[in-house]
């Protein structure tokens, strides 16, 4: 437990977790792109504390951004510990109780539960040691992290609504965009909780009463982002987590909410479901892509209170491995024991691949012990909360590490028939996902990569004969061919990577028509088409860009030769309308203008990091296509 962010940076720096700034650094791109550099580095990936931001307050981001501090930040050693700690309390919670004697050994689990339960308290709390006499956001050092981005953003707001009917509070996490003093975006989405407490409150014609909390211990910022349950309170986990209830205050101006008292920042204020909506974004997103401008509530800000020496936390996404990538992290492990107690008991690990960005891509391992039940958990897991907007599920068994990306592969090219193990749906998806031909509306994908049972073959496929691909025949004979990587084939990987510049319509179906006749490829079973400018040597760009582009029923097909084996065919190419009939904006790839970059280059020294990071930005300039946000239809074709 932690008594206030100052409490968890002394952590940090004792665990050599910390690295402070003391030169002036502007929030303005600056402090984002040093951290950029950090995060993505493997030997000086810290957590960072700007203490001259040219504002009251230091900032302190990437405090979470690794597997270390991330357990830090929840006070355990590994974060299967707080697994251990969930499957336990449920397993005490729900086994049968047939006598008196053990309905009294449920009392101390009770007296525990009771113990996390949040407390509302008397008075004021240290979060509201300073109160603003005339409430101005923008005195805080709000970050604008990416050149297109529509303004600055608060990046780690923990939000508190109330639902009017019924009293029950939420606690989420949804950016804000500073418009001026008193007046921010809030950018909550239609299937979010808060959204549907504005509903409430648009019925009722009353203003909904909003909180917003920054800093205090870490494990709120980490609750906010957590999956739970409608009408669990996400305090209720931070006491959990923490081992100690949330004590609560009244906020000064909107008494009808409370917040941590031991928060750093509370900005109080109001939505008004009668008032227009206003025009937020773009926002450099954790897709690693812009997510585009669209309206959302106005937020009005009626106070705003602070702890002394209160720290600004902050943090960046983009392309991934960002410190969200640790935060979902901690997610996948602390939940897998209520996924598996409540709803799927077969499942054995579960895996949320960064490349996937949270709701691209899982990988399920179960314990299958009869025909069909990877699409019995498929469609358990298309149901199960946010689950619901996964795009690619992947299921397998046996003995694979999952946490192994190539022995997944393997496994997978073993056991899957193109033919007969893949699956189509198509459902909710993140609003975030830009390859849906209608916003948060596509396709998904289940590859059943599970050893098969005699009842679950249609026919015996054909042996992988171990044929080694001639990659300079390939180019000569198929000229639309930029490049291709063959040598996953040698890791017993039966997946081809090839690089194309389409120039009509249909081009890519075309392509793949060719190939998957071509006999040089009679081993390949999945066959994927990215842009030309992407290495194909980087496997994690590679799946990065194809989970974001490919839209699962649009995107993603089979193909069956007369007297070949089926392939998987994905287009993961960027759509356009002209070449692909696709008539949604489609964003850039998060960069660094040059100039940005030149200007940490020069500073370098002076920040006092070591020694000297390039700038992750210059792998993908080459991936953008000009500058702004929406990529223009003439920048798409040329």
């Amino acid at each position: 437990m932690y008594r206030h962010l100052q409490h968890f940076i002394e952590v940090l720096e004792k665990h050599n977790e910390l690295i402070r700034v003391k030169t002036y650094v502007n929030p303005y791109l600056e402090i984002s792109e040093i951290t950029d550099r950090l995060s993505k580095s493997e030997n000086m990936n810290k957590a960072i504390l700007f203490e001259n931001t040219g504002y009251d307050f230091p900032v302190l981001i990437n405090s979470m951004g690794s597997y270390k501090r991330i357990c830090l930040a929840l006070g355990v050693e590994e974060l299967d510990e707080v697994k251990a700690d969930m499957e336990d309390l449920f397993k005490q919670l729900t086994k049968p109780q047939e006598s008196l004697l053990d309905k009294l050994k449920l009392l101390p689990q009770l007296g525990k539960i009771s113990s996390w339960m949040p407390k509302v308290v008397s008075g004021k709390g240290a979060c509201q040691e300073v109160v603003m006499s005339d409430p101005d956001i923008t005195k805080l050092p709000v970050l604008t992290c990416w050149p297109e981005d529509g303004g600055p953003f608060i990046t780690l707001p923990v939000i508190h609504t109330k639902d009017p009917l019924t009293g029950i509070r939420n606690v989420g996490m949804y950016r804000m965009q500073i418009f001026d003093k008193t007046l921010t975006g809030m950018h909550w989405h239609k299937h979010k909780v808060s959204a549907r407490h504005y509903e409430e409150y648009k019925k009722l014609g009353k203003k909904m009463p909003v909180a917003v909390v920054l800093g205090g211990d870490p494990v709120y910022t980490y609750s906010a982002t957590a999956p739970l349950p409608d009408n669990v309170d996400e305090h209720m986990l931070a006491g959990f987590l923490r081992k100690k209830k949330v004590e609560l205050v009244k906020c000064i101006s909107q008494p009808e909410l409370e917040v941590p008292a031991d928060a750093d920042f509370v900005i109080e204020g109001y939505v008004d479901p009668q008032e227009d909506w206003i025009w937020e974004g773009p926002f450099g997103d954790h897709t690693g892509y812009y997510s585009l401008a669209d309206w959302y509530p106005r937020f009005h800000v009626t106070a705003i209170t602070h702890r002394k020496n209160a720290v600004f936390p902050a943090t960046i996404v983009g392309i991934p491995p960002q410190e969200d990538a640790w935060i979902g992290k901690a997610t996948e492990r602390i939940f897998l024991a209520p996924i598996k107690m409540t709803m799927i008991p077969e499942i054995v690990d579960m895996e949320l691949p960064v490349e996937g960005v949270f709701h691209n891509l899982t990988i399920v391992k179960i314990q299958k012990s009869y025909p069909g039940q990877a699409q019995k958990v498929m469609n358990a897991m298309w149901g199960a909360g946010q689950m619901m907007f996964n795009k690619i599920l992947v299921v397998v068994d046996g003995e694979v590490d999952i946490h192994n990306y190539e022995a997944v592969a393997k496994y997978v090219s073993e056991n899957c028939n193109p033919a007969t193990d893949i699956y189509f749906s198509q459902g909710p998806m993140d609003v975030l996902d830009h390859s849906c031909s209608k916003t948060g509306f596509g396709g998904k994908l289940c590859v059943d990569g599970t050893k098969k049972l005699p009842e679950e073959i249609m026919f015996e496929e054909m042996p992988i004969k171990g044929q080694p691909i001639d990659a300079d025949l390939l180019k000569s004979k198929y000229d639309f061919i930029q490049d291709l990587r063959v040598n996953l084939t040698a890791k017993g990987i039966a997946t081809l990577f090839v690089t194309v510049q389409k120039k009509q319509k249909g081009d890519v179906k075309k392509w793949a028509n060719l190939l998957s006749e071509e006999s040089l490829l009679s081993d390949i079973k999945t066959i994927l088409f990215i842009d030309a400018a992407v290495d194909l040597q980087h496997t994690a760009d590679v799946l990065w860009r194809a989970c974001n582009n490919a839209d699962a029923r649009r995107d993603i097909w089979t193909y069956q030769p007369t007297d070949k084996r089926a392939k998987m065919i994905v287009d993961g190419t960027t759509k356009t309308a002209n070449l692909d009939a696709f008539t949604r904006d489609w964003p850039n790839i998060l960069t660094h203008t040059k100039e940005t970059i030149a200007l940490v280059d020069g500073r370098w020294n002076e920040y006092g990091l070591g020694t000297f990071i390039e700038s992750p930005s210059l792998r993908y300039q080459a991936q953008t296509y000009g500058r702004g946000a929406v990529i223009t239809a003439s920048e798409l074709e040329k």
